[in-house]
């Protein structure tokens, strides 16, 4: 072979060579990275696989076949590895067990925020040795933060917001060194700040809130140069504010609002000339507002409410170049607000009630056009409103009650298409009331009373179709009442008390059929009294005192059994006091003092009237035996013609009984007698022959049959013939004629002859006696003898018997609340003003049985079931069986009484009950009737003593009853300040629990309160506020 032959041989060789290693090269590479890509995806489809059906529904585009990189959740990098996992908002219900997170090594960003995923952070998670962002806000994750975690050198971004993560912040945190956001919002991380926190040099925010952090802000949080935002709020932080917060210049919020905060405010906070948001209200602070925070040049929101600053609020604020949220409200700060406070011409929401400021109001402050809420009552301002107001068209709430406010009313005013609440009372206020305010599409309350307003009341008020709360009252508006006035559909309440007009009351006020207030008092009105009114069924105040009606008091009043309070006092009413005023059910005060009343006082007025005036008419004869007259002064009862009784300054009734009235008594005694011999003859004749009887049968059985002697109680009805109707109505209590059944009684259907419907409450037998124990029984009949309320069913009477024992109600055509929550159809309808409503009828009722009964009764078994719906969705609670008048002078013991899953906690281990096991009780129901069904496993999980707190990171508008549309302004205050009411009576321990009064008196009078947005408030918020 020649020698080129030989290298080209050797050369052909290396060729082939160097051309087969890299080709073996590209293929081992290209094998590699298939083997990455199924190895990913597999971990995927075996993650989505353990996800619930629903879930992996979602994620429909995650299937086998097709390159997952190219699946929509899924990012991946040139080499199609992934680099982002994102199934935020996908509704998800798992946990993250199941994903192999060692077959991501190049995962940069993890999202799964705002699913239902569960169980603890896996330790395996820091296998995920690239990731600079994980993002898991708004899940249910539980369990102590990972300490593996911290392992991750490249997270910049760690959000576990609103989860239920529980235990102390980790001092490993700090191993975390290029974290930039730290944020643990709203869940239940309990201990101490670490002191290693200090170390995390590149920390910009760190959000802690809504935790149950203690002890004092650490020093080592000086060391965080880069940290711009600082959430600290509604933990139990206390202690001073520490001074070297003013050493950190770079930082743009400083929230540390809801805690236990005391001392002064740090002046170098005013160093913080970056600071956009400072809040520190709701803690123990005093002393004064710090002139340097007038340095604050571009602070946009500045809250110091609820604590107790004082003095006055410094000039140097004037300096503040542009903030939108002021709230200084609930302090004890006084003086002229500074000059330069009329430059804060964009402000959103300003609010200073609740001290002792003096002075004008800034008169610029909606020249921007964007205040929403002006709230200064309750202060001593005087002067104008401020003149850009007229016309602030952004305005949504007006509160300026209780100053010294002064102007021409007609003229200060304008047009405001999203005005809500407007309150001017008790100032000095003068001029006509504009018709312009009907123009205002939202308004719905319209308060100036108590000022110096003239002229008549402009009928044009009646096209403000939302209009609910209407108080003109003690002003000098003269004219008639408008007829329009009637119009007002939505009315609630109308009061033009203590002014000067004049005329007849409108017939067409009858229409108003929602309203529950009516307050004509104290005016010119003449004429009779409009028996319209008797169709305001739903009527609770109605005060026609001091004008000057005639003519008599229309019978048909007597149908408002909604009426709590009626007062026709200093009138010139004439004629009888009309009987059916006796059969109103609610009625507690009744004043007809100062009329020409004649004749009797009607005999039937029932127990629940407890104040009753009658003086100075020209009454005469007995006075009833009835509660209100039994505790009745002379005083009620002088000025009048002959009335007589056992009451101080009256003559007794006998001293009056002539001699044809001895006649009568003189027979009715010999009638008696004679009566009453042969009963007693009657009594020995069947007292042998029992006697007999009880020899052969023994003791339990004779105490059984004086168990089962005949009883009938049927209010204005023969008993015993009712007794026999409602044994024909039910055809001896058949199945067809049944609407409820309890573990001691059924209740059916009777439609008697006279038309009417009633229930009947069938007593049941024990299972191992043949005759029903009749302790419950016996326990109804007396508490609704007690208690006579609007929102308590009506007892119509009961019938004892050894073949059947009864109660009768009046049959209410909505049945049972959780009848109704049960029923998806009837659910849909029954609204949130309506559950509003049904909530505010339990809550007047166990007020009224706490507090307005004495001694105080309490249920033991508020329940959905124990609540009613008539056909006007009116709560009257029922089944009196449990319930118990208490003893104020001994401990209540008493065996366990009430339904499981209502039931208050502390009955586990003690049989002493008082009113605070009826509360929580209603806590319970209230949660139900703002979720739809029973909240079961939810309520344990609030208490502080749980150890599996699941409930804090929730939204409250994602515990609503999601067959309805969310509720909307205004009832979507209401429903925040049932759940703040609920998570109150809801308390593990019983004295934190509100007494009924002080949650009826929340709903009557409702307090400001910052968390007025349904759509941000958390559980967590509700139990902490």
């Amino acid at each position: 072979m020649s020698t080129s032959n030989m290298v080209f041989t050797v050369l052909s060789v290396a060729l082939c060579s160097l051309l087969g290693l890299h080709f073996f090269t590209i293929f081992s590479s290209a094998a590699t990275i298939d083997e990455n890509q199924v190895r990913e995806a597999g971990a995927l489809l075996e993650w989505k696989a353990s996800l619930d059906n629903q879930s992996q529904a979602s994620l429909s585009s995650w299937t086998e076949g097709v390159n997952h990189c190219k699946w929509k959740e899924i990012i991946c990098d040139k080499s199609n590895s992934v680099t982002t996992i994102n199934v935020a908002n996908h509704g998800l219900k798992g946990t993250l067990h199941t994903l192999n997170f060692s077959s991501f090594p190049n995962l940069l960003t993890l999202d799964v925020s705002n699913n239902s995923f569960s169980d603890t952070i896996p330790q395996q998670i820091a296998n995920l040795s690239r990731v600079s962002e994980l993002i898991m806000n708004k899940n249910n994750f539980s369990g102590p933060i990972p300490i593996s975690m911290t392992k991750l050198a490249n997270l910049k971004i760690l959000n576990l917001k609103y989860n239920n993560i529980s235990g102390p912040l980790p001092e490993e945190i700090a191993e975390l060194r290029n974290l930039e956001s730290l944020l643990f919002e709203s869940n239940h991380l309990s201990g101490t700040i670490p002191p290693t926190i200090g170390r995390m040099a590149n920390l910009v925010e760190l959000n802690l809130q809504l935790n149950s952090i203690n002890g004092t802000i650490h020093p080592s949080i000086r060391n965080l140069t880069n940290l711009k935002f600082l959430r600290l709020q509604q933990n139990i932080l206390y202690g001073p504010i520490p001074h070297f917060i003013g050493e950190m210049t770079n930082l743009h919020a400083l929230e540390i609002d809801q805690n236990r905060f005391t001392g002064q405010i740090p002046p170098n906070i005013g160093n913080l000339t970056k600071m956009v948001n400072l809040s520190l209200a709701a803690n123990m602070l005093f002393g004064p507002i710090p002139p340097s925070l007038g340095n604050l040049v571009n602070l946009k929101a500045l809250e110091l409410s609820r604590n107790n600053l004082s003095g006055v609020v410094p000039p140097s604020m004037g300096n503040l170049t542009n903030p939108i949220y002021l709230v200084l409200h609930t302090n004890k700060l006084e003086g002229r607000l500074p000059p330069g406070m009329n430059n804060f011409t964009n402000l959103i929401s300003l609010q200073l009630a609740g001290n002792s400021f003096t002075g004008p109001l800034p008169q610029q402050i909606c020249l921007g056009g964007s205040l929403t809420s002006l709230s200064a009552e309750g202060n001593n301002f005087t002067g104008p409103v401020p003149k850009s107001l007229k016309n602030c068209s952004s305005l949504m709430r007006l509160k300026l009650e209780g100053n010294r406010l002064s102007g021409n009313i007609s003229d200060d005013f304008g047009v405001y298409p999203l005005l809500n609440y407007i309150d001017l009372s008790g100032n000095n206020f003068y001029g006509d009331i504009s018709p312009n305010w009907a123009k205002c599409p939202s308004l719905s309350s319209l308060i100036m009373s108590n000022n110096n307003l003239t002229g008549s009341i402009p009928p044009e008020l009646s096209r403000a179709p939302r209009l609910a709360d209407l108080n003109l009252s003690s002003n000098h508006l003269t004219g008639r009442i408008p007829k329009e006035l009637g119009k007002l559909t939505s009315l609630l309440k109308l009061s033009v008390s203590n002014n000067e007009l004049s005329g007849s009351i409108p017939t067409e006020i009858g229409a108003l059929s929602n309203l529950d207030t009516l307050e004509l008092s104290a005016n010119n009105l003449d004429g009779a009294i409009p028996k319209q009114l008797a169709e305001l069924f739903k009527l609770i105040r109605l005060n026609l005192s001091n004008n000057r009606l005639t003519e008599s008091i229309p019978l048909e009043l007597g149908r408002l059994q909604s009426l709590e309070s009626l007062d026709l006092s200093v009138n010139l009413l004439n004629g009888e006091i009309p009987s059916s005023l006796a059969s109103m059910q609610s009625l507690e005060t009744l004043n007809l003092s100062h009329n020409n009343l004649s004749g009797g006082i009607p005999s039937n007025f029932k127990d629940g009237l407890a104040k009753i005036d009658i003086s100075n008419n020209q009454l005469e004869g007995p006075i009833p035996n009835s509660r209100a007259f039994r505790n009745v002064s002379f005083d009620a009862l002088k000025g009048n013609k002959g009335l007589c009784g056992n009451v101080h300054g009256l003559v007794p009734c006998n001293s009056r009984i002539g001699k044809v009235k001895r006649n009568v008594t003189m027979l009715a005694l010999v009638l008696t007698l004679g009566a009453l011999l042969l009963v007693v003859l009657v009594v020995v004749v069947l007292f042998c022959i029992r006697y007999r009887r009880t020899i052969t049968e023994g003791k339990k059985e004779d105490a059984k049959e004086e168990e089962t002697q005949e009883h009938y109680a049927i209010w204005s009805y023969d008993g015993k013939l009712v007794y026999e109707n409602i044994i024909e109505a039910t055809e001896n209590f058949d199945d067809r004629y049944l609407i409820g059944v309890g573990g001691s009684a059924s209740v059916y259907r009777a439609k008697l002859p006279t038309g009417q419907t009633v229930a009947v409450k069938k007593i049941h037998a024990a299972p191992d006696e043949e005759t029903p124990d009749l302790k419950a029984f016996m326990t109804e009949v007396k508490a609704l003898a007690e208690i006579k309320h609007r929102n308590i069913v009506k007892s119509l009477g009961y019938c004892l018997h050894p073949r059947f024992s009864f109660l009768v109600y009046e049959f209410l055509e909505g049945g049972s609340l959780d009848r109704v929550l049960m029923d998806d159809v009837r659910a849909t309808t029954f609204d949130w003003n309506m559950r509003v409503k049904v909530v505010k009828g339990v809550a007047n009722a166990l007020y009224h049985m706490h507090h307005g009964c004495f001694p105080p009764i309490i249920h033991r078994d508020i329940s959905s079931k124990n609540v009613l719906i008539d056909s006007e969705y009116e709560a009257k609670i029922s089944d009196f069986g449990t319930a118990k008048i208490l003893n104020p002078d001994s401990r209540n013991l008493t065996a366990f009484a009430g339904t499981y899953g209502y039931a208050a906690p502390e009955l586990a281990y003690t049989m002493e009950v008082n009113e605070k096991c009826d509360v929580f009780s209603f806590g319970v129901l209230c949660f139900e009737i703002m979720m739809g069904k029973h909240p079961g496993d939810l309520i344990p999980s609030l208490f502080p003593s749980s150890e599996t707190t699941s409930a804090y990171n929730l939204l409250l508008k994602d515990m609503l009853d999601q067959r309805l549309a969310l509720p909307e302004n205004p009832v979507d205050e209401e429903v925040i300040l049932i759940a703040k009411v609920t998570f109150a009576c809801l308390s593990e321990t019983p004295r934190f629990r509100p007494s009924m009064e002080q949650v009826y008196n929340d709903f009557v009078m409702p307090k400001s309160s910052s968390l007025n947005s349904l759509s941000i408030v958390t559980l967590a918020q509700l139990v902490n506020n």
